[in-house]
């Protein structure tokens, strides 16, 4: 049985109902009893009477040490946050006229992002009279994600808001995976190239 401890838990004489159905410390049935008698059978083992299924009927108290439970509790649930993957949406910005040099800076930025597992908001900005040529940052835009269809699926597909053309990509898990393995293998290559070289 799964047990959520929440702020408002009743627990000995917060319990108010005259009979409740009660499993002790070590998880046996008793069956149900009046409150009462499951308040001794929790107080002659030193322990508390805790309401775990307060919907049920009638509502379900297991006998145990609830300072402890609450202490176990808290614990698992900051193991389960450190576990917990935060994803963010990093954002690159581009021109529709953007240089290849920084074209390819920029590129090399996004591919880092998607490595860590973050996913890529990629914006195209319109100054002036290029709102009229969106079909620049259009193009702009299908390279980048040719450029990327080895580790990342298009998660938002391009769109115009305002003066500027948005597309958001995702890091795709296999993908990137095999992307950082290869980029691992060539590096290794290269650097025993270059260390054969200097023998």
């Amino acid at each position: 049985m799964n047990f959520i401890a929440k702020d408002t838990v009743r627990i000995n004489r917060m319990i108010r109902v005259p009979q409740v159905r009660v499993i002790d410390a070590d998880g046996n049935q008793m069956g149900v009893l009046a409150t009462r008698d499951a308040l001794t059978a929790a107080e002659t083992a030193g322990l508390d009477l805790v309401e775990v299924a307060p919907t049920a009927t009638p509502p379900v108290c297991r006998i145990m040490d609830y300072g402890k439970f609450k202490y176990q509790m808290s614990k698992k649930a900051k193991e389960a946050k450190k576990k917990q993957t935060v994803i963010s949406v990093k954002e690159m910005k581009l021109r529709g006229k953007t240089e290849e040099h920084d074209f390819q800076f920029k590129l090399r930025n996004i591919k880092r992002f998607l490595e860590d597992g973050d996913k890529v908001k990629i914006l195209i900005m319109f100054k002036g009279r290029e709102i009229t040529h969106t079909e620049l940052g259009m193009g702009m835009l299908k390279r980048v994600a040719e450029e990327l269809k080895d580790m990342a699926t298009i998660e938002t597909a391009p769109k115009l808001e305002g003066r500027s053309m948005t597309m958001i990509v995702a890091p795709a898990p296999q993908k990137v995976e095999k992307a950082k393995t290869e980029a691992a293998a060539l590096a290794e290559y290269e650097a025993q190239s270059q260390a054969e070289k200097k023998e």
